[in-house]
């Protein structure tokens, strides 16, 4: 396949050496917002306290630092407006020139030329005849989309925003460099923050690092075409799991492999909705007819403390401060007891009712069949659309 292995990173790891304050805040939108409404002092101070034990990343620098040996006109000017200014009022004779006079001192940057582009291009081209439709066009964005408006209105997207964001775990970078020379399908992959040209990163939603934009129960991609798919927090976000584990069965290769993660005791969270959770034995029962089933397991980034620790903090934030305050007082010996008294405590009774449906141990349904014809005219019930929603919708 002439589809040469090669990875770029779009965010990086920061140290206290490589910290950039700009970087960071726009690779975190959550703190981006805090340090405005002055809840953090800066980026800086968040990274210090939080980010480097959260594992927070930072987008890779646009600019670079210009050396003679990577100095390329184009990019020094973009990046240095004022040479720019000089070179028009004659005052230097070309970006080279201001760069050896003063730029080289001053240790000068220039835009940094993305590879993601020139990579993108060569996955699709090798990737274009195991589509359905090889003739299928790319977008104005080069990319390849199956979504039409009609798609979209019955997928509910016309209002969302794509806010997935997840790096690999190392199992799976392994995976990916152990496959360079083969074709990998990320079904539902987000924004990755590394882009690799042997994995195919199919989404409902446009993302800088989406390659094929579409809905994961179509698949536009002929059967056996792919040497592994990874399915990482996706299935929990379909109207149709089963659907879409048939479809993920039918374009591996005899032979490949699949590695799928579907929450079990997290949160209500959209990405840009949720629908089905699913137990160990629910996440077997979609592929145990269609795949042979290797192993399941728990590993530490799945861990039941994640999701002890994502139902309290949660619940913590619904709070009121005075309310938040009491709560976070609270022993695990107070809420391992029997519930039933703590349903009278403030934190728990006025929870809001967003943060109830978010943390649900169950939620209750009530629907009634409609009626048709003398029978409807003649009943004193009110009509299904006249109730009152006790939930938002």
């Amino acid at each position: 396949m002439n589809n040469p292995f090669r990875a770029t990173p779009l965010q990086e790891s920061p140290t206290d050496d490589t910290f950039d304050e700009a970087c960071y805040l726009a690779a975190n939108p959550d703190v981006a917002e805090a340090v405005k409404l002055g809840r953090v002092r800066s980026g800086w101070a968040h990274f210090k306290k939080f980010g480097r034990v959260e594992g927070r990343r930072q987008k890779v620098s646009d600019e670079e630092r210009a050396t003679a040996e990577n100095f390329d006109e184009r990019r020094y000017l973009a990046a240095n407006p004022d040479a720019r200014r000089a070179l028009e009022e004659g005052k230097f004779a070309s970006g080279r020139a201001h760069f050896e006079n003063l730029g080289r001192l001053q240790g000068r940057r220039q835009k940094r030329e993305s590879d993601l582009p020139a990579i993108r291009e060569k996955k699709l081209a090798t990737l274009r005849p195991l589509l359905v439709d090889p003739q299928t066009p790319l977008d104005p964005c080069g990319k390849f989309c199956f979504l039409d408006d009609a798609t979209r209105l019955r997928e509910d997207l016309t209002d969302c925003i794509p806010v997935s964001e997840n790096g690999y775990d190392d199992e799976t970078i392994e995976l990916i460099r152990r496959h360079k020379d083969g074709l990998i399908l990320d079904v539902g992959a987000g924004y990755r923050p590394v882009y690799y040209s042997n994995v195919v990163n199919f989404e409902v939603m446009d993302y800088p690092t989406t390659d094929v934009i579409g809905v994961a129960d179509r698949l536009p991609f002929k059967d056996s075409s792919f040497d592994g798919v990874i399915s990482i927090a996706v299935l929990e976000h379909v109207k149709d799991p089963f659907k879409c584990a048939r479809e993920i069965a039918r374009v591996l290769k005899p032979g490949a492999w699949l590695k799928c993660c579907v929450p079990f005791l997290q949160p209500l969270h959209g990405y840009p909705h949720h629908y089905f959770n699913m137990t160990h034995e629910g996440l077997r029962t979609l592929f145990e007819s269609l795949l042979t089933i290797e192993r399941q397991e728990v590993t530490p980034a799945t861990h039941p403390i994640w999701a002890v620790a994502w139902q309290l903090r949660s619940w913590s934030e619904g709070l009121s401060p005075a309310l938040r305050k009491e709560f976070m007082r609270l022993r695990v010996s107070d809420l391992v007891a029997f519930p039933g008294p703590l349903l009278e405590k403030p934190w728990a009774r006025d929870l809001p009712m967003e943060k109830q449906f978010e943390l649900a141990a169950a939620t209750i349904l009530h629907a009634r069949k409609p009626m048709t014809g003398a029978a409807a005219a003649t009943s004193d019930d009110p009509p299904a659309a006249a109730l009152e929603p006790r939930a938002p919708q």
